[in-house]
C-alpha cells in the first residue's frame, strides 16, 4: 500500500503511569480500509493506545500521526473524522436519543437538522423510530448500545474506534453490525476493533495485533497467525502468546468448590 494509504501512524509509543509502564515502544501502521482487531488481556495497553489517538491521554513519548499529520495537543480538526464507541459509556440519560444524537451531531460539526434528519433514519433502521423522543433512561442496555453506534457513525467519519461495541446486542443486531463494518471497511473506512470476543474478532478482522506488557507480541490475518502458531483459534492462539495456560486448571477448581457439600 502506497503512503497515501496510511491513516495511522504509531512510532516508539510509549506510557507511563508513575513507575509502571503500559506501553512499551508501540511501532504500529495501519491502512485505509483494513479492519484491525485490536486484543491483549487486561491491563496490557488497549485502551491507553486508543485513548492516546483520540487526544484523551497525554505524556506520553513518541511520535503518532494520524491522516498524515503529528498529533500534537492543538491539533483537533482531524476529531471530526473520528467515531469513537467506548467500552464504558455515559449516555445522558435525562436526554431524549434526539436530543442527545443531535447533540453530538453539533459537536461533530453538522447542521442541526441535517443531524436530525440522519439520525431519524438511522433509528429507524435499527427499529428504534417509535422512542426517538423517548429519554434514555428508559432504554434498555442493548438500546443504548444502538444509540452510541449511531453516535460514533452519524458524521461518517473516516476511522472508527470500538471498545467492546456489541455490548448488550441481540444476534440479530450483532449480524447486522458485522455487515455495516464490512461494507464501511470495503468503502474505505478504517476500523479499530477491541475486543475480549475472540470469535468474532477472528471473523471480522482481516488484520489481528496482540498487544500484551505494552508490546505488540503478534500482527497479521487469522490465517498467517494461525500459521505461525501451533495452536488452532484465535482464542487459543492469544492464551499461547499471552502465557495464560491456567485457565482450566482455575475451572477446574471453581467447579470443584461449588460442587462440595
Amino acid at each position: 500500500m502506497s503512503n497515501e494509504d496510511v491513516i495511522l501512524s504509531l512510532q516508539g509509543l510509549s506510557k507511563n503511569y508513575g513507575s509502571k509502564n503500559v506501553l512499551n515502544g508501540i511501532d504500529l501502521t495501519v491502512y485505509r480500509g483494513q479492519i484491525i482487531g485490536y486484543i491483549g488481556p487486561n491491563g496490557a495497553g488497549k485502551s491507553t493506545t486508543i485513548k492516546i489517538i483520540l487526544g484523551l491521554e497525554g505524556d506520553y513519548s513518541g511520535k503518532v500521526e494520524i491522516f498524515g499529520e503529528t498529533l500534537t495537543e492543538d491539533n483537533y480538526h482531524y476529531k471530526r473524522k473520528i467515531g469513537y464507541v467506548p467500552e464504558i459509556a455515559e449516555l445522558y440519560d435525562n436526554l431524549t436519543a434526539r436530543e442527545y444524537l443531535t447533540f453530538i451531531g453539533e459537536l461533530y460539526g453538522m447542521d442541526l437538522q441535517a443531524a436530525d434528519e440522519k439520525a431519524w433514519k438511522l433509528m429507524r433502521v435499527f427499529g428504534l423510530e417509535a422512542v426517538y423522543n423517548s429519554r434514555i433512561a428508559s432504554f434498555s442496555k442493548g438500546m443504548r448500545q444502538k444509540v452510541l453506534i449511531i453516535s460514533s457513525l452519524l458524521h461518517n467519519p473516516d476511522l472508527l474506534f470500538l471498545d467492546e461495541p456489541l455490548s448488550g446486542l441481540d444476534a440479530n443486531s450483532v449480524m447486522v453490525f458485522k455487515e455495516i463494518l464490512a461494507i464501511l471497511a470495503a468503502e474505505g473506512k478504517t476500523v479499530f476493533y477491541s475486543s475480549h470476543i475472540m470469535d468474532v474478532v477472528e471473523k471480522i478482522s482481516n488484520r489481528i495485533i496482540l498487544i500484551n506488557d505494552g508490546k505488540i507480541v503478534a500482527d497479521g490475518s487469522f490465517q498467517e497467525l494461525k500459521a505461525q502458531n501451533t495452536e488452532g483459534s484465535l482464542e487459543q492462539i492469544f492464551n499461547q502468546l499471552t502465557g495464560f495456560n491456567e485457565y482450566k486448571t482455575i475451572a477446574e477448581e471453581f467447579v470443584s468448590i461449588v460442587q462440595e457439600e
